[in-house]
């Protein structure tokens, strides 16, 4: 297995894990075609129904059997066949955790029906007693408790995020992410789910790898990581943006020494905690905790940011632009208060 580890491989992944003889993968992330029609290189997403319940089950199967007997395994579905998926998973003999929404905007427009603006993440573990749920201060969000009470006998980190996730928009062609990939996660999106179910050092597997981002998130977490890639071409455009990540150049000098990485961190804490910037400035204690989950998330061992450092590149790169809008329940100021917004 260790040919596997830190690796983009091309091929299919039933195939390629069938072959494997033992259970190597702490966490499993799968984002499978949705059989809806999308163009992708080198698969067919318009198969019979029957047919797409079928594969679902052999590759599913496939990392059933090399999920380790603590691992965690997430499925990213639409609407058509995500009950298929509980009804595969509960066969394999795995536990649901979590049936997860992740609630984007720029959904998909339609003319005879709602848009769709969401996407099934199903959770399960291999053991429902024993596994890795890390619930620490990188993972919690302010509570609205500390929000909009300032109460001190709230918990210290924070609250856990609920079940809908509507942090993270889609990733759109103007997004410094975006790779030109038809269907990409957003990095926030992958790292919320690596931080609380697998450690560092530990071992993700992607096998519908697509443009990389699970393994690239996987890298910057300090965790192993394998991704299977049908298409040589999305895992040859894979493998240039992780060789990328390992030279990432520095954005701003100064005291705060600003990283693409740590930008990136700034931005999606800031969209996960849902509170404004205006509201951040205006009291110590909220910008205090942020500061605390930021460094917590981002410190090396090396460098520790101020709340002056953070508040100030905060506001300047939501002047240039590219912070983006708050979603849903916002804590903002008015006059001398804290007040929550929809």
């Amino acid at each position: 297995m260790q040919k596997f580890i830190n690796k983009i491989i091309s091929g299919d992944c039933i195939k390629i894990l069938s072959s494997v003889k033992e259970p190597f993968a702490d966490l499993i992330f799968a984002d499978p075609p949705f059989n809806i029609g999308y163009k992708y290189n080198g698969y067919n997403d318009n198969k019979k129904s029957d047919d797409y319940v079928a594969w679902t089950r052999r590759w599913m199967s496939a990392c059933y059997n090399v999920l380790k007997p603590h691992g965690s395994f997430y499925i990213a579905m639409g609407d058509e066949y995500a009950a298929n998926t509980k009804i595969i998973a509960d066969g394999l003999g795995l536990f649901m955790r979590n049936w997860l929404i992740w609630h984007y905007t720029f959904g998909q427009q339609m003319k005879k029906k709602f848009a769709r603006s969401h996407t099934h993440i199903l959770y399960f573990v291999k053991d429902k007693d024993i596994f890795t749920f890390d619930a620490d201060a990188t993972t919690r969000v302010i509570s609205d408790r500390q929000k909009i009470y300032s109460d001190k006998r709230a918990n210290p980190d924070g609250k856990l995020p609920d079940d809908v996730w509507d942090e993270y928009p889609r990733v759109c062609g103007t997004f410094d992410e975006r790779t030109g990939f038809p269907c990409q996660m957003p990095e926030g999106l992958l790292a919320r789910i690596i931080r609380v179910s697998s450690n560092a050092g530990d071992w993700v597997l992607d096998p519908f790898s697509g443009s990389g981002t699970t393994a690239i998130v996987a890298a910057k977490l300090k965790r192993e990581y394998t991704g299977i890639e049908i298409s040589p071409e999305y895992a040859d455009q894979s493998r240039k943006r992780i060789r990328q990540f390992n030279n990432l150049p520095i954005v701003d000098a100064g005291p705060g020494r600003w990283s693409r990485h740590a930008d990136a961190e700034l931005k999606c804490l800031y969209h996960e905690n849902k509170v404004s910037a205006e509201g951040l400035q205006q009291s110590s204690y909220l910008l205090g905790l942020f500061t605390e989950k930021f460094n917590s998330r981002i410190s090396n061992g090396q460098n520790h940011y101020s709340c002056d450092d953070v508040i100030e590149r905060l506001i300047k790169i939501q002047k240039s632009g590219k912070l983006g809008p708050l979603r849903a329940k916002v804590i903002h100021s008015k006059g001398s208060s804290l007040v929550e917004s929809q």
